[in-house]
């Protein structure tokens, strides 16, 4: 893959996103930053990142929300998605898999270091 792998965050918590914004362009990643589901949605489809790091409960627009349309609109739909909630209900984990994520992680189960991890897996699929 040519250039850098460019990657979608999409997290209403600035503290959060301002982090794993970091810690992604310490690892050689161009991070694109957005802050509830409907900003994500414009923003996969006018710059179509590698991955998207795509929170649940964010403002406008919810994470399975926007999955759903991530995964039903043509210039998207082949896009990674890993979720990355405080939910940790079962039900939800099954929903973000049943609607097209890569990977569902609980933030408080998952080291940074460990997402970082899971996002390096996909993108070199």
């Amino acid at each position: 893959m040519a250039g850098k792998a460019k990657i979608l965050v999409a997290d209403d918590d600035v503290v959060l996103r301002d982090m794993y914004k970091a810690r992604l362009e310490d690892s050689g990643y161009e991070i694109i930053t957005a802050s509830n589901g409907e900003e994500a949605m414009a923003r996969a489809t006018d710059s179509s990142p590698d991955l998207i790091l795509l929170d649940v409960m964010m403002p406008k627009v919810n994470g399975f929300d926007c999955l759903d349309m991530l995964k039903s609109t043509a210039e998207t739909k082949k896009i990674p998605v890993v979720i990355l909630t405080a939910l940790v209900q079962d039900s939800d984990r099954e929903r973000g898999v049943k609607g097209g994520a890569d990977d569902y992680i609980v933030k408080s189960e998952t080291m940074p270091g460990e997402i970082i991890e899971k996002i390096e897996k996909l993108v070199k699929k």
